[in-house]
Order: structure tokens, then C-alpha cells, then sequence
């Protein structure tokens, strides 16, 4: 009689993790929730998503390190059992857990609008229930068809961000015909860099954190990787 075993499949590639995490932090609540943070901040808000994203960095090194020394899928949970106890590693978890169900409603609410404003015959909920259920399904069916399914999602989440940043600077620098370009008028005009003081800078780091949540995916999907060192700790 075989032995049955509780490892995890090793199905993800060094592309699939690499993209999950990317498209992670690449959200609704980012392309939405940018304009609030530069409404509040200015042009300073530069100065705060440049403060979130070195926290993060630092954060996910130090993830990495330890998911390579312990590649489990309840990553950093797990750490924190191991560290503290079960009451840490219990809270922990249960905290990440609500965190994604608020993250998940508030994503899927943003993207049912998106997609009810450029296709008006689908309703709002409709869209915001279908996407959810379709990526649960994909789940379910298997570790490698979850990470094709993430790798080209991503992939077009971050094509998008290069067309926009590709696209801002063309208006910027006047190569968009027909548009009179602003140049960088926004940035020193209405009251300057910081025309709300530093204050709203750093309550904005707060929102952006937020908002980036999923660049951790990647240390718990480490577990169901093929080389999680390569992937963690390699450039």
C-alpha cells in the first residue's frame, strides 16, 4: 500500500512567480486609488509612493530569506508560529486572511465598475462575481493552470502600466498632436511640489502600502515552486 504524502506540487515556474508578484501590487486599487493619493498630496505624492516601495523591497528581501531557509505556503504565519508560538502564528494568519477578503471586495466592486463603464449591458455585480469565481475555478483545478492564468494577467497589467508611462511622457513632451502639452507646470505650479506641507506624503504611504499588497504571494508561493532561491534571491 502507498504511502500517501501531503507535499505540495512543485508546478509553479521562476516566470509564473515572477509575474504573480508583480501583478500583485498591480491592482484596481492602484490605478484607481492613485489619483485620490495625488489629489491629497500633490506632486509629492512621487516622494510617497517612492517611501512605500523601498518599505516593500526591504520587507519582501528580508520574506525572501526567510522562504528560502523554509519554503512553506504559510510563509510568513508559519515563520511567526515558529518565532513566537501558535498564538502568533494564529493571529497572523487569521489577520491575512481579512485583510484579503477586504481586498478582494473592494477589487472586484472597482473592476465590476470599470467593466460596467465600458460595457453598459453587463451589470456591475455580474462582473464583480464573475472574476472572482473564474479565478477560485482555476485554482482549484490545478497549481499550473493558476499560474498560466496569473503569468498572462499580470502580463497585460503591466503592459498597460508601460503604455501609460509611454503615453504621459508623450504628452508631457509635446509628442501627441493636437495636445497642447502641460510640461511640467503641474509639478512646480498650484503651490509647488508640496502644496499641502509633508504631512499628506507620509499619511499617503499608508494607502500605498495598502494598495501594494500581493508582492508577498510570491514568498508563499514558494512552496509550490521549482527553485524557490532562484526565485526569491536572484535579481
Amino acid at each position: 500500500m502507498a504511502l500517501q504524502t501531503n507535499e505540495l506540487k512543485h508546478g509553479l515556474k521562476t516566470r509564473h512567480v515572477t509575474m504573480i508578484s508583480i501583478g500583485g501590487v498591480i491592482g484596481a486599487g492602484l490605478f484607481i486609488g492613485s489619483g485620490t493619493i495625488i489629489d491629497s498630496a500633490g506632486p509629492g505624492a512621487i516622494l510617497s509612493y517612492i517611501i512605500a516601495g523601498l518599505m516593500i523591497v526591504l520587507i519582501m528581501r528580508m520574506l525572501g530569506e526567510m522562504a528560502v531557509v523554509n519554503p512553506d505556503s504559510g510563509s510568513f504565519s508559519t515563520y511567526a508560529h515558529q518565532a513566537f508560538g501558535p498564538w502568533a502564528g494564529y493571529t497572523i494568519g487569521w489577520l491575512y486572511w481579512f485583510n484579503w477578503v477586504i481586498i478582494i471586495a473592494i477589487e472586484t466592486t472597482l473592476l465590476g465598475t470599470m467593466i460596467h463603464d465600458w460595457f453598459p449591458g453587463i451589470p456591475m455585480w455580474a462582473a464583480s462575481l464573475s472574476f472572482p469565481i473564474l479565478m477560485m475555478i482555476t485554482n482549484i483545478y490545478s497549481v499550473k493552470a493558476y499560474g498560466e492564468f496569473e503569468y498572462w494577467l499580470a502580463f497585460m497589467k503591466v503592459a498597460a502600466i508601460v503604455i501609460f508611462l509611454i503615453l504621459g511622457a508623450a504628452m508631457i513632451f509635446g509628442f501627441v498632436p493636437g495636445f497642447d502639452s502641460p510640461g511640467l507646470s503641474n509639478i512646480t505650479g498650484d503651490g509647488g511640489f508640496l502644496p499641502k506641507g509633508f504631512l499628506p506624503v507620509l499619511l499617503s504611504v499608508i494607502f500605498i502600502t495598502f494598495s501594494l499588497s500581493g508582492s508577498e504571494v510570491a514568498a508563499i508561493a514558494a512552496g509550490e515552486s521549482e527553485n524557490p532561491e532562484k526565485i526569491l534571491l536572484e535579481p
